[in-house]
C-alpha cells in the first residue's frame, strides 16, 4: 500500500489544492518517489535478525505498529519533514517485514503449491497498490492514509488466526506446538497424519547440530554459511532477477502512472487510466499464480522479460517517431515529469498507443520478471540461510528500486524517453538472454534437491515436477486432500 500511495501522493503535492498547505518542490519530489526504497534494505538488512527469536507470526504483528504511526504521520503532515518521516517508518517497516512474510510462506507450503502461494504473497501486495489507485479516484490523499489505518489493524487482528510456522517452532525445540501448527497448515488433521513430516523437519534442523553433538553454533559459524557457495549463488540470481525486474520500466511506470499518462495526453482519464493499470498488474499477477505450477518459472521468464523488452522498444520507438515526424511538443521535457504538467492542449490521435503499450508492459511483466526474485528467496537459499538471506535479497531489491525512480528523471531530461524506454528495452533483452543460461527450474523440486544444485552438488533439471496422488490410509482422511504429506522434507543422506 505505501508503495502505491506515493502514486497518488506526489501529483496532489506537485500541483496542490487550495487549502493545501504542501507544495513540493522538483528535488523534494524526486526524493518523495525515492526514499522509501532506500529506507527499506535498512529493515530488510536487520529484518532476519531481529524478527527470528520473536518467530515469524509475532513479527508480522508487531511491524505493523510504526505503519499505524506512519500513516498518521501521512495524515497530519504539514511540511516535507513529515512525509519524509512517515517514509523512513513505512520503508523500515517494509524491510523488517520481508523476512517473516517470505519465510513463513516458503515453510507452511508443500512443493507443488510453494511457487503459486510465494506469487500470491505478491499479488497482495500488487493488490495493495490497486487499493491506493481506486482511493485516489475518489478521496484525498489525506484522508486515504486514514483509510490506510483500518488495514493495518485488520492484519494484526487476523494474524491471530493463523499458527506460528512449524519449522521455527521446530528451531526452538517447541515439538508439540509445531506438531499442532502441521495438524491446523494440513487441514486440522490428526496427530498421526503429519507425524513423519514433523520427524522429516526435525530431522532438518538437527542434521548439522547432530555433528557438534547439539552445541549451540558460535556467531562465526553463522557467518560461515554466508560465505558457502550454497548462499552467495543464489544470492546473485536474485539480485540480478531484481535488477531487470526493476530496470524493466514497470518500476517507474507504478511510481509516475499518473504523471506520464498526462504527459502522454492518454486518450481516458489520468486517474483512470492508472486505476486499469492496476487491475492488469493483479490480471498478470494472478496468471502467474495459475500458471507457475503447471508450465514453471523458466517459460513464465522467458515470455516476461521477452515481451518487456518488445513493448519498451516500441515505447522508444513511437517517441522517436514523433521527434522525427515535427510533434516533439507533445514530449517534450519542458513538460515536469513529476507532476505532469501539460500546457500544450493539442490532439494526438496517436496517443492510445503508447497508452496501450504501457498497458501491456503492466500485464506482461507482471507474468514473470517482476514476481520471481520474490518466489526464489523463499526456496532457493538454505535452511541455516533462508531467513538472513531473504532480509539482504530484500534490501538489495528494494536498492535497485530505489535507483530506478531516483535517476529516472535524471534519465528522461538528458536521454529523453525515448532513450530511457529504449534502454529499458536492452536491459530486458540482455536478462532473458542470460537467464536461459543461470536460472534453474525449481518449481515443485525438494528444498534439499535444490539446496544440493546451489551448493554444487547435483544440478536441477528443467522439468517441472508436479504433486501425485497420495494414496488413501484408512487412518487419516485427510490424506484424500493430499493435506498431510510435505515432500519438501525428504530424510537426507548428504552430509552438506
Amino acid at each position: 500500500m505505501t508503495l502505491g500511495f506515493t502514486t497518488i501522493l506526489i501529483p496532489a503535492v506537485a500541483n496542490p489544492i487550495d487549502g493545501e498547505v504542501l507544495h513540493l518542490t522538483h528535488n523534494e519530489l524526486s526524493w518523495i518517489s525515492s526514499i522509501n526504497y532506500i529506507i527499506v534494505p535498512f529493515g530488510c538488512a536487520v529484518s532476519g535478525i531481529v524478527t527470528s527469536p520473536l518467530g515469524r507470526r509475532r513479527a508480522m504483528q508487531v511491524v505493523n505498529i510504526p505503519f499505524f504511526v506512519a500513516w498518521l504521520l501521512f495524515h497530519y503532515a504539514s511540511s516535507t519533514a513529515y512525509l519524509y518521516g512517515a517514509l523512513v517508518l513505512t520503508g523500515l517497516a517494509g524491510g523488517v517485514l520481508e523476512a517473516p512474510v517470505l519465510t513463513y510462506v516458503a515453510e507452511i507450503t508443500q512443493p507443488h503449491l510453494r511457487g503459486a502461494l510465494t506469487a500470491t504473497s505478491s499479488l497482495c501486495i500488487i493488490l495493495g497498490v490497486f487499493t491506493q489507485f481506486l482511493f485516489g479516484l475518489f478521496l484525498y490523499w489525506r484522508t486515504v492514509a486514514l483509510v490506510n489505518i483500518i488495514f493495518t489493524i485488520l492484519a494484526v487482528v487476523a494474524l491471530f488466526f493463523v499458527p506460528e510456522s512449524p519449522h521455527w517452532l521446530v528451531s526452538k525445540k517447541r515439538y508439540q506446538e509445531a506438531q499442532k501448527s502441521l495438524q491446523w497448515l494440513r487441514g486440522w488433521t490428526d496427530a498421526n497424519a503429519v507425524e513423519d513430516e514433523l520427524k522429516d523437519i526435525q530431522n532438518l534442523y538437527k542434521r548439522k547440530k547432530v555433528e557438534l553433538q547439539d552445541e549451540e553454533e558460535t556467531f562465526s559459524e553463522k557467518i560461515s554459511h554466508y560465505l558457502e557457495r550454497s548462499f552467495y549463488v543464489p544470492f546473485a540470481l536474485i539480485s540480478f532477477s531484481f535488477f531487470v525486474g526493476h530496470f524493466s520500466g514497470m518500476t517507474t511506470l507504478q511510481t509516475f502512472a499518473v504523471s506520464l499518462f498526462q504527459r502522454l495526453q492518454a486518450p481516458i482519464d489520468k486517474y483512470y487510466a492508472t486505476l486499469i493499470l492496476g487491475i492488469l498488474q493483479i490480471l498478470g499477477t494472478a496468471v502467474c499464480v495459475l500458471l507457475v505450477h503447471y508450465t514453471g518459472k523458466r517459460p513464465l521468464t522467458f515470455f516476461s522479460t521477452g515481451g518487456a523488452a518488445v513493448c519498451c522498444y516500441f515505447v522508444a520507438a513511437y517517441d522517436g517517431y514523433l521527434k522525427l515526424d515535427g510533434m516533439s511538443e507533445i514530449t517534450n521535457m519542458n513538460v515536469n515529469v513529476t507532476a505532469g504538467n501539460v500546457t500544450d492542449n493539442m490532439n494526438n490521435s496517436y496517443s492510445w498507443i503508447p497508452t496501450t503499450l504501457f498497458m501491456l508492459l503492466a500485464l506482461i511483466t507482471h507474468t514473470g520478471i517482476r514476481l520471481l526474485p520474490w518466489i526464489l528467496i523463499g526456496e532457493i537459499f538454505s535452511a541455516k540461510t533462508r531467513s538472513g538471506g531473504a532480509g539482504l535479497s530484500g534490501a538489495v531489491g528494494y536498492i535497485f528500486g530505489f535507483l530506478t525512480n531516483k535517476l529516472y528523471i535524471d534519465m528522461v531530461e538528458r536521454l529523453d524517453l525515448w532513450g530511457t524506454y529504449g534502454l529499458y528495452g536492452i536491459v530486458c533483452t540482455l536478462g532473458c538472454i542470460i537467464f536461459y543460461f543461470i536460472l534453474p527450474e525449481t518449481e515443485g523440486k525438494n528444498l534439499s534437491d535444490i539446496e544440493n544444485h546451489f551448493a554444487g552438488v547435483k544440478r536441477l533439471s528443467n522439468k517441472v515436477y508436479r504433486s501425485k496422488k497420495i494414496p488413501h490410509h484408512e487412518n487419516s482422511k485427510m490424506r484424500e486432500l493430499k493435506g498431510s504429506a510435505n515432500p519438501s522434507f525428504e530424510h537426507e543422506s548428504s552430509q552438506l
